[in-house]
């Protein structure tokens, strides 16, 4: 009789959390199951089912740090989501930030009540060493991130292993269509011509450095991940590209005395941090032709006062160490101080947000060859990351852009036309 009650005290105990977490929107579009299989059917119609799989699960998860333990609790399974991810997301990011503060001390209390979860597992977690942003550290940052096995990476993203924003121009519906259209529309951005030198600084395995030697133009790229390098290379051979095409393993401050007539950062300067963006801009600037032009694409921080968004909890632990989201506006003014003018910037969250909800697609349609490749908690960790990021954007908290920057000539010429029709021909 005493488990008994335990047991029944437990459920009740889960049921009065969430009902304090989510007051009105309780199980109203989303249903309920807990370990003991009790079961809370949805209101209206349900966007996902919301799992307690043991009677500690909701305190190991809404227990601070609040942005790092709710994902914790999803990757060691103590919670589940099936369903629509990036709803769950919001819903719980919803309620968390509508919380009356005076409800809290009440929720702590009924936390504290609940049995005490395990230690940490031992999850695979960055633990990075050194200063901040040197270059060691930063290698080792990317090497987290981006060093997951290819085949991994080649079960959401499309063929060409684009892994930025797409670009769902008008009647552009598939992935591969998008992101083809998102390198059009960066090479229509820098007038990029047959013979030009283009720098893609971050070039990941290395799809826009292919499609610009494609086109005729002479394209180095750069990359501090070896697993990308080494994949860019093959690609660059396969298809009778080198001379052309090079990829090399080289930091943004390392590049040399080469010059080019135009650069582009796809999705690279999220990981630079706000002590070196000065730094990534004298480097652009100084590999940078007079008259050339310089695309900029990267998240940046759209939270009301705008002060930056670090790398912390759950996406700097799991996902993206040492990443750093910095505003635009303050990103474009470093960028003008060292001697770029700004000629056009074009926000793009929309198109991310559905670039991520198609990447969250085809993992979950492939899970078990993930799984298969990595295991559960990667696939968890990266379903987590991308449904996040999706609910991110749609919500207007980041944004995507892309800023272009000319470096003027000694008379004064950007590089680019007095309108904007030629990028619409």
């Amino acid at each position: 009789m005493a488990i008994s009650t335990s047991v029944s005290s437990d459920v009740d105990g889960a049921i009065g959390i969430l009902k304090l977490l989510f007051r009105s929107e309780f199980a109203r579009r989303f249903s309920v199951r807990l370990w003991d299989g009790t079961s809370i059917p949805a209101a209206e119609r349900a966007e996902f089912e919301f799992f307690v799989n043991t009677p500690f699960a909701l305190r190991a998860a809404f227990t601070p740090p609040l942005d790092l333990n709710p994902g914790r609790a999803y990757v060691e399974r103590y919670i589940d989501i099936a369903g629509d991810a990036e709803a769950a997301v919001d819903a719980f990011a919803t309620a968390l930030e509508r919380l009356p503060k005076a409800f809290l001390p009440l929720l702590a209390y009924r936390l504290a009540r609940s049995p005490r979860p395990p230690s940490d597992s031992g999850t695979r977690q960055a633990r990075l060493r050194g200063k901040l942003h040197t270059r060691a550290r930063d290698a080792a940052a990317i090497g987290f991130h981006y060093d997951q096995p290819l085949a991994f990476y080649q079960t959401f993203l499309d063929p060409a292993m684009v892994y930025s924003c797409a670009y769902f121009d008008e009647g552009v519906a598939s992935l591969e269509d998008a992101q083809r259209s998102k390198i059009d529309h960066i090479f229509r951005k820098i007038r990029l011509m047959p013979g030009d030198r283009l720098l893609d600084i971050g070039c990941g395995w290395g799809a826009l450095v292919i499609a610009a030697a494609q086109r005729g133009a002479r394209a180095l790229g750069i990359t501090l991940s070896r697993m990308q390098y080494e994949e860019a290379m093959r690609r660059i051979s396969d298809l009778g590209l080198q001379g052309r095409a090079e990829v090399q393993l080289r930091d943004y401050r390392e590049l040399g005395k080469r010059v080019f007539d135009k650069i582009v950062s796809v999705g690279m300067v999220e990981h630079v941090g706000r002590q070196r963006l000065h730094r990534y801009f004298e480097a652009a600037l100084g590999a940078l032709r007079p008259g050339g032009l310089f695309l900029n694409h990267g998240i940046a921080d759209q939270t009301a006062k705008r002060r930056g968004i670090r790398a912390s909890g759950f996406i700097d632990s799991y996902v993206f160490p040492d990443g750093d989201l910095i505003a635009v506006s303050d990103s474009n003014a470093v960028a003008e101080r060292v001697g770029f003018e700004v000629r056009d910037v074009e926000n793009l969250r929309e198109h991310y947000a559905r670039t991520l909800r198609e990447w969250v697609a085809n993992l979950e349609a492939r899970h078990d060859e993930v799984v298969r490749l990595t295991d559960e908690r990667t696939y968890r960790i990266w379903r987590l990351y991308m449904a996040g990021s999706a609910q991110g954007f749609n919500r207007g908290r980041m944004g995507l852009f892309q800023t272009l920057f000319a470096k003027a000539d000694a008379e004064g010429r950007g590089g680019v036309s007095a309108t904007r029709r030629d990028l619409y021909r």
